[in-house]
Protein backbone atom coordinates (compact mmCIF):
# COMPACT_ATOMS: atom_id res chain seq x y z
CA UNK A 1 0.00 0.00 0.00
CA UNK A 2 1.08 3.54 -0.61
CA UNK A 3 -0.26 6.24 1.70
CA UNK A 4 0.10 9.97 1.20
CA UNK A 5 2.13 11.53 4.00
CA UNK A 6 2.18 15.23 4.85
CA UNK A 7 5.65 16.35 5.96
CA UNK A 8 6.06 19.69 7.69
CA UNK A 9 9.15 21.55 8.82
CA UNK A 10 8.76 23.33 12.13
CA UNK A 11 11.08 25.81 13.84
CA UNK A 12 13.09 23.08 15.58
CA UNK A 13 11.87 19.74 14.21
CA UNK A 14 10.00 17.94 11.44
CA UNK A 15 6.52 16.43 11.64
CA UNK A 16 4.59 13.98 9.49
CA UNK A 17 1.02 12.72 9.46
CA UNK A 18 -1.17 10.50 7.31
CA UNK A 19 -4.58 11.91 6.31
CA UNK A 20 -6.02 8.44 5.68
CA UNK A 21 -4.96 7.06 9.08
CA UNK A 22 -6.46 9.14 11.88
CA UNK A 23 -3.91 9.67 14.65
CA UNK A 24 -0.94 8.31 12.73
CA UNK A 25 1.84 10.86 13.13
CA UNK A 26 5.55 11.18 13.87
CA UNK A 27 8.11 13.85 14.72
CA UNK A 28 11.86 13.90 14.27
CA UNK A 29 14.91 16.11 14.23
CA UNK A 30 15.47 15.80 10.47
CA UNK A 31 13.42 15.12 7.35
CA UNK A 32 15.10 11.75 6.89
CA UNK A 33 14.34 10.79 10.47
CA UNK A 34 10.69 11.76 10.26
CA UNK A 35 10.24 9.79 7.02
CA UNK A 36 11.71 6.71 8.69
CA UNK A 37 9.57 7.22 11.78
CA UNK A 38 6.31 7.76 9.88
CA UNK A 39 6.94 4.59 7.86
CA UNK A 40 7.30 2.69 11.15
CA UNK A 41 4.24 4.45 12.58
CA UNK A 42 2.14 3.43 9.57
CA UNK A 43 3.17 -0.20 9.93
CA UNK A 44 2.38 -0.19 13.66
CA UNK A 45 -0.92 1.60 13.05
CA UNK A 46 -2.01 -0.95 10.44
CA UNK A 47 -0.98 -3.87 12.68
CA UNK A 48 -3.06 -2.36 15.48
CA UNK A 49 -6.09 -2.02 13.26
CA UNK A 50 -5.81 -5.65 12.14
CA UNK A 51 -5.27 -6.89 15.71
CA UNK A 52 -8.38 -4.99 16.80
CA UNK A 53 -10.47 -6.60 14.07
CA UNK A 54 -10.82 -3.33 12.19
CA UNK A 55 -10.46 -2.99 8.45
CA UNK A 56 -7.43 -1.28 6.98
CA UNK A 57 -8.52 1.86 5.11
CA UNK A 58 -7.47 2.01 1.51
CA UNK A 59 -5.33 5.01 0.59
CA UNK A 60 -7.64 7.68 -0.79
CA UNK A 61 -5.98 11.06 -0.20
CA UNK A 62 -4.53 12.96 -3.11
CA UNK A 63 -2.16 15.86 -3.41
CA UNK A 64 -2.61 18.94 -5.54
CA UNK A 65 -0.39 21.97 -5.70
CA UNK A 66 -2.25 25.21 -6.31
CA UNK A 67 -0.46 28.29 -7.62
CA UNK A 68 -1.60 31.61 -6.20
CA UNK A 69 -0.45 35.19 -6.54
CA UNK A 70 0.94 36.52 -3.28
CA UNK A 71 -0.80 39.66 -2.06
Amino acid sequence: MRYMVVIEKGPTSWGAWVPDLLGCAAAGESRNEVVRLIREAIEIHLEGLKAGGESVPAPSSEIEYVDVTAA
